[in-house]
């Protein structure tokens, strides 16, 4: 799968971006949608919207379910997900989806009940997740963008920033190499991001996440991967009254 989203829609930890990024000319970086649509020739689809963002994904190969990759388009609300969730005919229940939802549909769901206040914080609600899950939800009207990605590791995501600062998510390598140059990092397990947050742990939601400087096999300063501090807490947001959205609040 591939999400390409403009420089503020998703603003990622400035470590990500490598420090050896001036030296690499823009003419050396590929456009990831272009290049990804290229290692999926038969098998891809894909959506535009405008100058904001790009989405991508390859259609599942029936014989590796472990894998699958699913895209859905709900109200304006649309869901790249890859993996599966061991629990889902539970959570359609629990969310009041039918029986025949899949997954990128429950995620949707989900997401509408965190977006039009839930009870819930995100990483209560990621924490209810069983099995290997990797996704993007981006939400056209709202301009907003939800990423997170399972903590046992099975499902990968990389996330990059491109040569004309626009992000880029994909479990796809290549791909992220091609556009991103050094400036790329696997996306942390167990970890979410959503527009106008920052990068948390949904297991370890009152911790910070630290920066943990990466160099490739050619010496070359990369961006940074992302850690669990476990030394370091966050500053829960006291309550104040009714009005405020508290489904991505620090709050554990």
């Amino acid at each position: 799968m591939l999400g390409v989203f403009k420089n503020g829609l998703v603003s990622p930890p400035k470590e990500l971006n490598s420090p050896s990024a001036t030296n690499n000319p823009p003419s050396n970086h590929h456009n990831p949608l272009q290049t990804f649509m290229s290692y999926h020739k038969n098998n891809a689809s894909f959506m535009s919207f405008g100058n904001d963002a790009s989405l991508a994904f390859a259609h599942s190969s029936h014989s590796l379910l472990a894998t699958q990759r699913l895209f859905s388009s709900v109200d304006d609300i649309h869901c790249l997900f890859l993996g599966s969730l061991n629990n889902l005919c539970a959570l359609n229940k629990q969310y009041g989806l039918n029986k025949g939802a899949n997954e990128s549909m429950f995620v949707i769901q989900a997401y509408k009940t965190l977006r039009d206040r839930g009870p819930y914080p995100a990483h209560s609600v990621l924490k209810d997740l069983e099995g290997s899950f990797g996704f993007v939800v981006f939400d056209f009207k709202a301009k907003t963008v939800f990423i997170s990605l399972g903590n046992d590791g099975r499902v990968m995501l990389f996330w990059g920033i491109a040569a004309d600062g626009s992000v880029v998510i994909s479990d796809n390598l290549e791909v992220i190499k091609s556009s991103c140059s050094k400036s790329f990092a696997p996306f942390p397990t167990g970890c979410l991001y959503h527009t106008g947050g920052e990068l948390k742990s949904f297991e370890h939601p009152k911790n910070k996440m630290k920066a943990i400087s990466r160099v490739d096999s050619e010496g070359a300063m990369c961006g940074a991967t992302f850690k669990v501090d476990i030394y370091s807490k966050t500053k829960s947001m006291p309550r104040v009254g009714s009005q405020a959205n508290w489904a991505w609040s620090q709050e554990a």
